[in-house]
């Protein structure tokens, strides 16, 4: 069992905060300010995400997970919405992939008895699925609009010589979707060689034999390598018809994908 970090000693953690402010004042990075205020801001939000969650799991599951579940579902959904906020319906579209990818990684668990349906087992997990799938559509959507405006004549030759808007975005939907995923798989392989895994130090360090915690880190690790593949998908299959208007004209701006849909 991992001895109980006391408040005193939290207060040491400002070493690890000194190191980059030196840099960012010696090299003149002006990130010092940014460095200071995402230190102050993520020690609070998890400190009231603390009080929160306890203040959760002494509720009845039934009414804890849900609400907790909506809560970050829909924060996750107006973060990521930022990388393609031009995109008519992308907060929705967002929105409905991430419960989906949820409520079937969810019923997957419960069915098959790999956690029970309790607020301190699937509240954290399901935070874990659902924050990388957040990562994975805004990264999706990122790198798409990136490869339409690479790409543009490429696709308005393509579109030119009778070819669907599907057929001409093949390409782009193919690079999107690998540029989503090989992360997710490289990060797979080498899992338990480069980095002991956060759920399983975690586990070792509260006590939990090393096969236990192994075990659930594999349910969590394949969990996440499955949602975000099919977030990546989810969004981009999506999302892409959006780059061309209702007469399948490649549109070449934002203020033209804004407007093309508001008609």
């Amino acid at each position: 069992m991992a001895p109980e970090i006391s408040n005193q000693s939290l207060i040491f953690l400002v070493i690890f905060v000194i190191v980059p402010l030196t840099l960012s004042y010696y090299y003149q990075l002006g990130v010092s300010k940014n460095v200071l205020w995402s230190t102050l801001r993520g020690t609070v939000q998890l400190f009231a995400i603390g009080y929160i969650l306890t203040f959760l799991f002494d509720l009845p599951a039934s009414y804890g997970i849900p609400f907790m579940l909506t809560v970050m579902i829909i924060i996750a959904t107006l973060h990521a919405r930022q990388r393609g906020k031009e995109l008519p319906y992308v907060g929705f579209v967002i929105f409905a992939g991430l419960t989906i990818i949820e409520l079937g990684v969810l019923s997957l668990w419960l069915v098959f008895d790999m956690i029970e349906f309790r607020p301190s087992e699937v509240v954290p997990m399901s935070g874990m699925v659902i924050g990388n799938s957040m990562t994975a559509m805004g990264l999706s959507l990122e790198r798409m609009k990136s490869e339409f405006k690479e790409n543009h004549g490429r696709l308005l030759a393509s579109l030119s010589l009778g070819a669907e808007p599907k057929q001409a975005s093949h390409l782009i939907v193919q690079k999107t979707l690998h540029a989503s995923l090989i992360p997710n798989v490289d990060r797979l392989k080498t899992i338990g060689l480069v980095q002991l895994p956060g759920m399983m130090t975690g586990l070792i360090l509260g006590g939990v034999s090393p096969v236990m915690a192994i075990k659930y880190q594999l349910v969590i690790s394949l969990s996440i390598f499955s949602s975000v593949s099919l977030s990546a998908m989810f969004i981009t299959l999506a999302m892409y018809r959006y780059f061309f208007n209702t007469n399948k004209q490649l549109l070449q701006s934002d203020e033209e994908i804004r407007s093309s849909r508001s008609k």
